[in-house]
């Protein structure tokens, strides 16, 4: 039996140290690749129903990740589709609130014109009465309304003799105005001032004299032969 040298001594040592460290390893490996799950027995054989159950931590990381990251980007897309559809609605309401301001402001607009077209019209109007409304006396009033000279020379005849051209002449029959009027409210179809105007008087008798006798001239001739009309 030889003796072995220090040297081979040596490289025996090394190479025990690296056949242990290999052997620790491989079962490190086969600890951490297989796991007895209950059910098995020791020499290695399945019982029924039996699985093996076990991963490595890396793998199941691995298999985990993309459902995490599908619920991640789920939720943000939710949060996305959320955001939208506020910003979707407050944008509509922005527009309604617009167009309600728009047609606020048309409406006004429309009633100032149509304010300021009736003001426009109650000027002329009141214009046109104004230029059309006779003045002066009693006399030169009923000149003005009835036009014709000659009419207005009997329709005189007539005033002078009921009235002497007094507006407010009145008769304890009732009678009442230029024309004496019986009653004298009678002259209320030509106007609410009857009881003043004498323009209303005049128009109120002028309109008597064409209605029954035909004009102031046949009232006259009427008059004439009977002292009233």
């Amino acid at each position: 039996m030889s003796v072995p040298t220090p040297e081979r001594h040596g490289r025996l040592s090394r190479l025990h140290k690296i056949s242990a460290a290999t052997g620790a390893a491989a079962v490190g490996v086969t600890a951490i690749a297989f796991t007895v799950v209950p059910g098995q027995k020791g020499s290695g054989s399945e019982t029924a129903g039996a699985e093996v159950a076990a991963k490595p931590i890396a793998l199941q990381a691995a298999a985990e990740s993309p459902a995490t990251q599908k619920v991640s980007i789920d939720a943000q897309t939710s949060a996305a589709d959320d955001r939208a559809r506020a910003d979707a609605k407050a944008e509509a309401r922005k527009k309604a609130v617009a167009r309600a301001q728009a047609r606020h402001e048309a409406a006004e607009q429309a009633k100032k014109a149509e304010r300021e077209r009736e003001r426009k019209q109650a000027a002329s109007r009141s214009a046109e009465r104004s230029a059309a409304a006779p003045s002066g006396s009693p006399k030169a009033i009923a000149r003005q309304i009835i036009g014709s000279e000659s009419q207005f020379q009997c329709f005189s005849n007539i005033v002078e003799r009921e009235s002497g051209w007094n507006v407010h002449a009145s008769n304890p029959s009732g009678a009442y105005g230029l024309v004496q009027a019986l009653p004298g409210s009678k002259m209320a179809s030509a106007g609410p001032d009857w009881r003043n105007s004498a323009a209303t008087q005049v128009k109120w008798g002028l309109g008597y004299m064409k209605d029954r006798y035909g004009s102031p001239c046949g009232a006259w001739s009427f008059w004439q032969s009977n002292n009233w009309y």
